[in-house]
């Protein structure tokens, strides 16, 4: 995985957040998200959160819905980042399975496209915790859409 050099001509959502032409969606700051890498012709990315003692339930770890928001925050930038200006793919839906606690801190995001249709695709990918074990796995059905 590479960070793509930024090329001024690239345009879409995900170039113009990164270029700053834009700024970047409340959800991805309020989750600390972080481009670590993209190589939009291989579908592949990968992102860090900074996940706060704010997301964490009443035993200390974070709350599985702001695990699943990470992922869905990984997930769709692999397809978006493949996508022309005038396009976007939101969720269709989103399966994660928790695999163990997650702690508040650093968590990398590594997410890739598994197949792509001409208006669906298929993605996977996994959240890291700082120790390199796998906290969560999701997978998700995104549509491409032209944006009006």
């Amino acid at each position: 995985m590479w960070l793509m050099e930024m090329d001024a001509q690239r345009r879409g959502m995900f170039w113009d957040v990164l270029e700053g032409r834009v700024p970047p969606p409340p959800a991805a700051v309020l989750l600390g998200w972080e481009l670590v890498g993209v190589d939009p012709e291989q579908g592949t990315i990968e992102v860090a959160f900074e996940a706060g003692d704010q997301f964490a339930n009443p035993v200390g770890v974070i709350q599985g819905g702001f695990l699943a928001a990470m992922l869905d925050d990984t997930l769709g930038p692999a397809l978006v980042a493949t996508l022309p200006e005038n396009q976007f793919a939101p969720t269709l839906d989103l399966h994660v399975q928790f695999l163990r606690p997650a702690r508040p801190g650093r968590l990398l995001g590594r997410g890739r496209i598994v197949q792509r249709g001409r208006d669906v695709c298929f993605l996977a990918g996994e959240l890291i915790d700082p120790d390199g074990r796998t906290v969560a796995v999701a997978t998700t059905t995104a549509r491409i859409q032209t944006v009006r």
